[in-house]
């Protein structure tokens, strides 16, 4: 008799992979620490270096004062999707905020990065297009690209000439519209896109372009604005609200025409509550901040230089980076969390990355510096890890 095999057991097989190569996760939870760049866990204290916080504005006073007025006036909820009565008058006003700031004709917030990077490109293609991603996208655009059943190609990573001739051979094809998808800072690597080369490519083939601006917005740019603020032929700007706004949600900067279609058309958009009013009363206090805070990115800049410098003189592989994010590229798998658990031992709190989330035999130590990290955090975190190549 053919034994009946337990229902569940394809999770038990699946997590004991992961467990066996080293790449299982959990959750552990995090307490505010007695300095905004700690965090308590287990009764005690780590400077956390895995937070996308960059300009420490999650727990700024102003962030928190206007959260604070607009839950008193409007509740704790929106209490409903966008399109049945969610529609509050400050997410109307954030909106016209956020077109005017990015210089764009209009703009919609999404709940989160993920979810607008994942239903969007579903929304506006179809399976008679062509999305031409970078290989390095983050999941969340290749889910999107997938959600539509459009044809999806990746060019290499920040490679021109391979797109230019993906771009030449989609020419020869009956394709419904060509999209272009790239980030402008890579989240795992902390690189930048040659953003305003590929506008001129999209321009050059007639082809559409959506820019996910997530992590330069509040670091980078022009008043801080990201590195696709001054970039003409962007039709959809994607722009999160989580990482240097210190709040929630994202944000579409575009046409008026590209508004009105995801509004009708975006299921990530239509059929989910809208952003609670605390969270939009925090958003918008942040956005008033960042164009202000020029002399602190300046003084920013020079510690993410000095720092990745030193990381260099100590032997680690620090890819590409050129901006917050930096990796320290072990490779193993093994070796990457005997190095997150020594750091932990010493302090700090540094995720461990692994595949799939980055490529095989690229697991690394993604450590995100913020404005708010003192030179003797980041002096005692260089420390540690010498210490680590001493031994």
């Amino acid at each position: 008799m053919q034994t009946v095999s337990d229902k569940y057991d394809f999770l038990g097989e699946a997590l004991q992979k992961r467990k066996q190569t080293h790449r299982l996760r959990q959750l552990q939870a995090v307490k505010p620490g007695p300095s905004q760049m700690e965090v308590k866990q287990d009764s005690r204290n780590y400077i956390n270096f895995s937070s996308n916080d960059y300009l420490g504005l999650a727990r700024h006073p102003k962030v928190i004062q206007q959260a604070k007025q607009y839950l008193q006036k409007y509740g704790a909820g929106s209490t409903a999707s966008r399109l049945i009565s969610g529609t509050l008058d400050i997410h109307m006003q954030l909106e016209e905020k956020i077109a005017a700031i990015f210089d764009k004709k209009a703009a919609l917030i999404f709940n989160s990065g993920f979810q607008a990077n994942s239903s969007i490109l579903g929304t506006v293609t179809d399976r008679h297009s062509l999305i031409l991603a970078d290989k390095l996208s983050h999941n969340s655009l290749l889910q999107g690209a997938l959600a539509g059943r459009a044809t999806l190609q990746r060019f290499r990573h920040n490679d021109l000439n391979h797109l230019e001739r993906l771009l030449e051979k989609a020419k020869q094809k009956d394709y419904s519209r060509i999209w272009i998808v790239t980030e402008t800072v890579f989240s795992m690597d902390g690189d930048r896109s040659p953003v305003k080369k590929i506008a001129r490519l999209a321009d050059e083939y007639n082809a559409l372009f959506m820019v996910d601006d997530a992590h330069a917005v509040g670091v980078w740019g022009p008043d801080g604005l990201g590195l696709a603020k001054d970039v003409s032929g962007i039709d959809i700007l994607l722009g999160t609200c989580g990482k240097s706004f210190g709040s929630f949600g994202a944000y579409v900067a575009c046409s008026k025409k590209i508004k009105n279609y995801l509004v009708n058309y975006c299921p990530g958009f239509i059929y989910t509550t809208a952003l609670p009013p605390a969270v939009i009363g925090a958003t918008t206090a942040a956005l008033a901040l960042i164009p202000t805070l020029n002399d602190e990115r300046k003084a920013f800049y020079g510690r993410i230089k000095n720092f990745r410098q030193s990381l260099h003189d100590l032997g680690f592989d620090t890819g590409s980076s050129s901006t917050q994010i930096i990796p320290i590229i072990v490779g193993n798998e093994k070796e990457t969390l005997v190095l997150e658990d020594y750091l932990k031992k010493e302090g700090f709190l540094a995720s461990a990355i692994r595949p799939p989330t980055v490529p095989e035999q690229s697991s690394r130590l993604r450590l995100t510096l913020s404005m708010n990290h003192s030179k003797g955090q980041l002096n005692r975190l260089i420390r540690s890890l010498e210490s680590w190549k001493n031994e």
